[in-house]
């Protein structure tokens, strides 16, 4: 259901219902911001809350309120939100908890949750278990707590589902110009996904910031990343659950090796949501966001008046994407204008303080950096503490950056090395003049990294996954067999005893390999025995493999290279596409890619060639290269076997895919799904 959030996150009027001591805290939080609109408390005995006189119940208000906030438990807030859409209320914000998030200690808080959607119907709702909107836009809000915000013209929105955090995120000394606040707790109605929606119909709203635990809705937000990108507003996550690492019940490598935090990374990346793993580098990505959105690549120069500096730059960035160029000659021709000749020139560089406390001097070299190949230049510069020491010398500095920023029109960022000595009056006075003012050369590098390179063209909605009922895992056999229907190549093979496995060997043909059935990992395990050649050495092997059922197969031509290709069920993100190192290598290597079903093939040759073993792909060292095509048509085949069986499927994986100068080929296969259910 589309719901108007206009009237209630712009409000004239507030209704404040309970007598809670968070009442005063509320109409405090309003007035710090600037709202100057009329505020009501609703108390059934009281005759006045916080100072203002209160109505006894909501059918007693003057008017119907913009926007409510319920303060009191969690029953009564179900009939308080009935009341409020009755009486034509524009939205509320729920208090209370004990619904949804209590279910492992009270049956009843989800049917509380369904209860509390059904009263609210069309009127919209934030929480329950959250604290509400700041709007510094529109001054107004209902927040009951301190906060760090006041009106501005212009800048970013920020969605936590977070109450506390987002709290902290007011507070911050950044210079950092918030638009907009909310938390929403359990979204028992709107969503992150559905209030961003609306926010980007507003051209003040710079970017937008997101604490998620959780995405729920797929869709909601892939129709957001769609409409964000078209009008060109950056979207930041600060996404929980790196850490976790308890997995659902898995027979095979591939969900330890994609991580309890890979569906949701696949998910951003698929969407273009620029990841952050802090607070402070959430911040710094923001205000890039807010100053220049997304930059083209993350091709920086730095600039500092110390060797250590320029070292410390390019020593944060190692490993990550960002690079620094070399200088180009029109670069060192004007730096050299610029220094003289006793400055070595280079990118990170270090100039020295020859030209200190010259402004015209400082501008002039810092705009001789400017260059179409570099997308930001950051000027590394700590200021020193205003209330021991004179900072008149960094005025110069100040000036001298704003001055490069207007004569060049290049991106330039003023970056301390340290958050605190870059005081909050002067970044936001070198972000009124074009420059980006960043805290932490640390955070600086994490920002610019996740901000940078174009967003991917949109792709095809996520597979979503289906059922979590008990599920049954194939014989080998009957996992090749069902991958085969779908284009997937894989040795002729077929079962046998120790009794009858060396006719069985002589029907398959020479040379087999023989598999013991059951074992997770029969490799070290007395479970696999490979180029066998006669009779003679079947027997062999049988003495020294374990006891079980055993498949016996054509072995397979030596391979170039052996891949693992795995495919997991995800309740929250749909189908993991895991490729990575396979065979005996699977365990030793951390080598591997995560996408997201359908995985275009595009975006699954662009992941082929981020594994560690991609040089072996095209070959390396003299060995000829794979045949890219055919094992691209494998990893097609292994994806349309699980579209199709998406419902059910829990997971797939092949490994080793053996990967040879002309073919592709399932060396090992494994299913589990649940039973299909009948048409």
């Amino acid at each position: 259901m589309s719901r108007d959030l206009s009237r209630f996150l712009a409000p004239r009027s507030l209704a404040v219902i309970g007598g809670g001591a968070w009442c005063a805290a509320i109409v405090d939080a309003a007035r710090r911001i600037g709202f100057s609109g009329t505020i009501t408390p609703v108390h059934p005995t009281k005759t006045a809350v916080a100072g203002l006189p209160a109505v006894a119940s909501i059918a007693d208000l003057p008017e119907p309120p913009d926007a409510a906030f319920i303060g009191v438990n969690r029953h009564a807030t179900i009939e308080v939100v009935k009341d409020l859409r009755a009486a034509g209320a524009g939205g509320g914000i729920c208090f209370a908890s004990g619904f949804s998030e209590a279910v492992a200690e009270d049956d009843s808080a989800g049917d509380l949750q369904a209860a509390l959607v059904d009263a609210a119907g069309d009127m919209p709702i934030l929480g329950p278990n959250c604290y509400g909107f700041l709007n510094a836009l529109e001054p107004s809000g209902l927040w009951p707590d301190q906060h760090g915000l006041v009106p501005v013209e212009r800048g970013v929105a920020i969605l936590s589902q977070s109450s506390n955090i987002a709290i902290n995120l007011t507070m911050q000394h950044r210079g950092l110009p918030i638009a907009f606040v909310a938390t929403l707790g359990n979204q028992a109605q709107t969503t992150q996904a559905g209030l961003a929606h609306h926010l980007l119909d507003d051209p003040r709203i710079t970017a937008l910031g997101f604490y998620v635990e959780g995405f729920g809705d797929l869709r909601a937000w892939e129709a957001l990343a769609q409409k964000a990108h078209a009008r060109g507003i950056p979207l930041v996550a600060l996404k929980s659950g790196r850490s976790e690492q308890a997995q659902a019940a898995t027979v095979s490598h591939t969900a330890s090796l994609a991580g309890a935090d890979a569906g949701a990374q696949a998910f951003m990346e698929r969407l273009g949501i620029a990841r952050v793993r802090s607070i402070p580098a959430f911040l710094e990505a923001l205000k890039l966001g807010h100053m220049f959105g997304r930059l083209p690549d993350a091709r920086i120069a730095t600039i500092s008046s110390s060797g250590g500096e320029a070292s410390l730059a390019a020593d944060t960035a190692h490993g990550s994407r960002v690079t620094f160029p070399a200088l180009t000659a029109p670069q060192e021709t004007a730096l050299r204008d610029a220094l003289g000749p006793m400055v070595a020139l280079a990118n990170p560089l270090d100039y020295h303080t020859y030209i200190w406390r010259n402004e015209a001097a400082m501008t002039r070299a810092w705009s001789a950096m400017a260059d179409p190949g570099i997308d930001l230049i950051g000027l590394i510069l700590d200021y020193p503490r205003a209330d021991r020491c004179d900072p008149v010398d960094w005025e110069i500095a100040t000036r001298a950056a704003i001055g490069a920023a207007a004569q060049t029109g290049a991106r330039y960022a003023l970056v301390a090395s340290m958050p605190e000595l870059l005081p909050e009056a002067t970044a936001r006075h070198l972000m009124d003049h074009g420059v980006l003012p960043l805290h932490g050369l640390d955070h600086a590098i994490e920002a610019i990294e996740a901000m940078s390179g174009d967003v991917p063209d949109a792709q095809p909605p996520v597979a979503l996954s289906g059922s979590d009922a008990e599920t049954e895992e194939f014989t080998e056999a009957a996992a090749k067999d069902a991958l085969r229907r779908f284009g997937l190549s894989a040795p002729k093979g077929d079962f046998a005893t120790k009794a009858t496995a060396v006719d069985v060997a002589q029907a398959v043909g020479f040379p087999v390999a023989i598999k013991v059935q059951g074992l997770a990992h029969k490799t070290g395990a007395g479970g696999l025995a490979l180029g066998l050649t006669s009779v003679e050495e079947v027997q062999a092997a049988l003495s020294e493999l374990a006891d079980g059922p055993l498949w016996i197969e054509q072995m397979i031509p030596a391979p170039l290279v052996e891949l693992l290709v795995g495919i997991t069920r995800d309740p929250a993100h749909g189908f993991l596409l895991t490729l990575a190192a396979g065979g005996t290598l699977t365990e030793l290597l951390d080598d591997s890619q995560t996408l997201l079903l359908p995985a275009p093939r595009a975006s699954v040759e662009q992941a082929l060639f981020k594994l560690k073993l991609a040089p072996r792909l095209t070959g390396y060292r003299g060995s000829p290269p794979v045949d890219l095509t055919a094992t691209l048509d494998a990893i097609d085949a292994i994806q349309a076997y699980a579209l199709d069986n998406s419902a059910t499927l829990h997971e797939l994986e092949v490994n080793p895919l053996i990967l040879t100068q002309d073919a592709a080929i399932a060396a090992d296969a494994l299913i589990r799904k649940a039973p299909d259910v009948p048409d």
